[in-house]
Parts: C-alpha cells; structure tokens; sequence
C-alpha cells in the first residue's frame, strides 16, 4: 500500500504526542479523516473559536501543543479572536486549514481562500501553504517546532484537499532544545543590581508560568528579599499569592503603576511586556531613579519595551544564572498584603460575597479559569491563586476564550476540578463550549458573574465621565435554560443564602453544571481603586 501524506501527518503527530483533534468539520478535511486512526481523538466544536481556544486550553493542561482542524477561510475567519489570544498568551496551537484542491483554486472556487497564509497573520508565528502537496507532512513537522520553541504559540498551514492522498515519505525526527541563557555579563550586571539594591522588586508575567519556573521564582525573591507583583492583565498567575512576599496586581495605567513601584530602586520583570497598559496617561514608566531590568525569550518584545535594560533569556535559564549570583538578603521585608473583610451576606448579592464564598468552597487542587472583565480585580483581591497552573484567563482582551478554553483544560484534567468564573456578557460570545463540555462529561463548574450588562465597558465609560453607553444592557437571557438545551444542569441564584449550597452543588456534579448568580451592579469607574 502507498504511504500518503495523511500516513506520514498522523505518524507525525502521533510521534509527539499530538493525538487530539479539535475542530469543526466542512468539505475541504474530508479526506484527511479517511481511515481516521483509532488512537486518534476528534473533539467536535460547534464554532471554530470554540475549536481553537479548546486546542488551547488542551494544550495549557498537558504541556503539548493543541491540534485544530479549521474549514477553508470561512473557519479561520471565525476563530480569529481566538487565534488572537494564543498568539497573545503564548498557547502553543497547531491550527490546519481546509483549501480546495489544487487545479481549482486559480478559479477562485466557493469555499477557497485566495491567500491562506495571509489570513492569520501577524498573529501566528507561521503561516504557509506548501508550494507541492507532497511537502505537507513536514510543513506540519516544522510548524510544530516552531510553536513549541519559545516563546510559543498558535501556527498556522493550509492544505489543499487532494494532498492527503498524495504519495509522501515519513517526517525525519527531529528535536529542538531552546532553553537557553543570557551571556554571563549581563547576568552579573543584573544580579549585582538585586545585591546593592535599597529595596528591589520582581514583577512576574505568564512567562514564569509557560516556562513552570515558579519554583526557581520563589527562591529568588525570598534570597532577595523582594517584593513580587503580578505584571498588568497576565494570562496567568507565576508566585504563590499566599506568599509573605507577594504584593498584588500591577494596574494597567502608566502612572498608577508607576506609583505602585514608587520606592523601588531596582524593578526586574520576568516573562511580561513591559509594561501592558488598558487605558493612556502621562507620566513616567517607572518612578524616578529606578532601574529596570526585562527578562524574556522574545527578541522582538526584548526590542520595543520603552523602558529599561532587556536580557534574552529563557525564564528558568535567566533565574538559574541569577540563583548563582544573587546573595542572601537582610534587608526589610515589604508589608505583608492585607487579608481584605468578608462583606456581609446582602441581597442584592454583591460580587464580592459570591467570589468570598467560591474561596471557601472551591477544592484546593481546583483550576480557575476566569473571563469576567468587570470582576476580575476584585477576584484578584479575594481568591489567592496558589499553585502553579491554579489561573487561567485571557491577557489579550479577545471574549469568548475563557469558557471554550476552560473545557479544553477539563478534557486535560487528571481529576482536578475546573472552574470557570465568568460574566454574563462574556458567555454568550462561545456559549456553545457548553454543548462540548456535556459531550464530553468534563468535570467542569461554571459560574456565571451576572450583572445583566457589559459591566466593564459600563465602568470604562464612566472613567471618561461617560454615564450611558449605549448597547451595555442585556437583560431577559436565562442561562440555566440555555445550558439545560445543551445538556449541562444548572441553578440560577438571585439570594445570598443560596451561593453556598449552589455552589458546592455545582462543584459537586459528575460531569458540567453551570450556577447562575445574580449580582448587584457596580456603578464605579474602571481602575479607580487603584487610583486612591
């Protein structure tokens, strides 16, 4: 029998242990399911951002890389956002393309796309439809590499249909070591500033997480003695926030951030841009007379950071090097955080209370996942991240990740619980995960944040004394019944005294369950806690 293009795909894929599909499929991929291999897993979305941000939480759960097949331009163009986001958050995702086949696509066909592999760019780190059908196995092959090399991310190859039946030889294998470090100088230089330093600070960015360097992280800060924050909207967490050490979350406002670091003479940043900022304003990056230092694996990010002194390094390479350098440490430890008040148990419910009580409850080996813009600062303040791979949410902005890629992580789960805090408008953007979850019995909860509106384009508008803003309400929306109709049960909460035992229902469950919270609107400005 003749080994095609598909034989040597599936070997491939096999070979690194790519052997679940996320997808939604369309004419275009039908021969690439011919013989479909019985190790093989196809998880069915039923849209394509779904698709690719379920590929996405796959692969943040199991460390490899995720595996999508798309339908032709049609396919890609809805899972833009989502491709956005695991460029953005550094997801390493495999996303193959349907295209007609070759001797039709000079005419323009229904369902072609006219240039493939310009379609996901700038956000894919590849992007290519081989020029011969015969070389698209190790196109594959080399995209994959390409993700999995720091920093990683979503890449993206077109395949004309009649490749797959294409005679082909097997991919070569090959690997790629990229754990690499700074050159010792800059190491020095670096950790000479930590020891001769009044009062450092470390800012940790989803980089420490990707590169599971936490561990390497502590060490450093407790040998410093430094204070650590989280750097402004990250994907992910990177420092046990029940350290003595940890101090928050950095804001994403030029001066109120600068004000945060305000008598912090050297500032190191790891695996963040430095720095991301939501909304403008004046005033320096960082407080007068301090030094800044960047560590991160990106040489173009190393490139454009507007502050500073930037080292290209690996997160681990970078820390292990300082680890050798950097003293031991009597100088004044920072305050420890402040443990906020629990708010009384009120109807309306406020927010505060439902995240309170989510902290009680939720199992201790349980993973957050978290896209409920209005309510993610006083999630950070109330519900302590405290292990690695504990949080996942979006660092890009893009809705409609966070519940397609909590389920993706649930197909990941070894037992642990996933829970995923989310908002009422957020849902709606790739409600139909649900349908996924239930098919797939994932032990998934998902709490739904409901304010009945867009709460942070609301809180964004009265920042810029704007106190209407017009399509910000969504009323008449039952999501326990919109769940029901997908196969997930659920409970709609409208009493404070109904979140504990919801929730632990919810927690509870074999399989999906979704609670629905009603809860006070919150009628103050974006950012302005930070802005006292």
């Amino acid at each position: 029998m003749t080994y095609t293009v598909r034989d040597a795909f599936y070997d491939f894929c096999r070979s690194v242990g790519m052997t679940t599909m996320f997808g939604n499929p369309g004419s275009t991929e039908l021969r690439m399911f011919r013989d479909f291999p019985d190790d093989f897993g196809y998880v069915l979305a039923l849209q394509e951002t779904v698709a690719v941000a379920a590929a996405a939480g796959h692969a943040l759960g199991t460390g490899r890389a995720g595996l999508v097949s798309l339908h032709s331009a049609g396919g890609v163009g809805h899972s833009l956002g989502a491709v956005f986001n695991a460029y953005r958050d550094r997801v390493p995702v495999v996303i193959l393309a349907g295209q007609q086949s070759r001797p039709m696509i000079r005419h323009r066909p229904f369902l072609g796309a006219d240039e493939p592999a310009a379609f996901p760019r700038p956000y894919v780190k590849y992007s290519h439809q081989p020029e011969r059908g015969e070389d698209v196995a190790e196109a594959i092959a080399e995209a994959y590499r390409i993700a999995m090399t720091p920093p990683r991310g979503p890449v993206f190859v077109s395949v004309p249909e009649d490749d797959w039946d294409l005679p082909a030889e097997p991919v070569p294998h090959r690997e790629v070591r990229a754990d690499f470090t700074a050159d010792p100088a800059a190491l020095r230089e670096v950790a000479d500033a930590l020891n001769a330093a009044r009062s450092p600070v470390i800012v940790v960015g989803p980089g420490v997480q990707d590169e599971n360097a936490q561990d390497l992280v502590v060490q450093l800060a407790e040998r410093a003695n430094a204070g650590v924050w989280i750097s402004p909207l990250s994907g992910r967490s990177g420092f046990p926030e029940d350290h003595r050490l940890f101090q928050g979350f950095l804001p994403p406002v030029r001066s109120q951030l600068a004000a945060r670091l305000d008598g912090n003479d050297v500032i190191l940043v790891l695996g963040a841009q430095v720095f991301t900022y939501h909304v403008h304003d004046e005033g320096p990056y960082i407080p007068e007379g301090a030094r800044l230092f960047h560590f991160d694996c990106d040489p173009a990010q190393t490139a454009w950071s507007p502050v500073g002194t930037s080292v290209l390094t690996t997160i681990r390479g970078g820390v292990r090097g300082l680890l050798e350098l950097v003293e031991r440490s009597d100088r004044p430890a920072p305050p420890v955080r402040a443990r906020l008040a629990v708010p009384e148990a009120t109807d309306p419910i406020p927010p505060e209370l439902l995240v309170e009580t989510l902290r009680e409850v939720m199992p201790a080996d349980a993973v957050l996942v978290e896209e409920a813009p209005s309510s993610r600062d006083l999630m950070h303040a109330r519900l302590p991240i405290t292990r690695p791979g504990g949080f996942l949410t979006t660092g890009s902005g893009a809705l409609g990740w966070g519940l397609p890629l909590a389920v993706g992580r649930s197909l990941a789960s070894s037992g642990e619980r996933i829970v995923c805090l989310i908002g009422d408008g957020s849902i709606m953007y790739s409600v139909q995960a649900l349908w996924t979850a239930a098919q797939h019995r994932v032990p998934m909860t998902v709490v739904v944040i409901n304010n009945r509106g867009y709460g942070a384009v609301k809180a964004l508008g009265r920042r810029i004394d704007l106190p209407t803003v017009p399509g910000t309400d969504i009323h008449d929306l039952d999501f326990v019944q919109v769940a029901r109709g997908m196969g997930v049960p659920g409970r709609t909460v409208t009493k404070a005294a109904d979140i504990e035992p919801a929730l632990l229902e919810g927690l509870g469950h074999d399989g999906p369950f979704l609670v629905d919270v009603t809860v006070a609107a919150d009628d103050s400005p974006a950012y302005e806690p930070w802005a006292r």
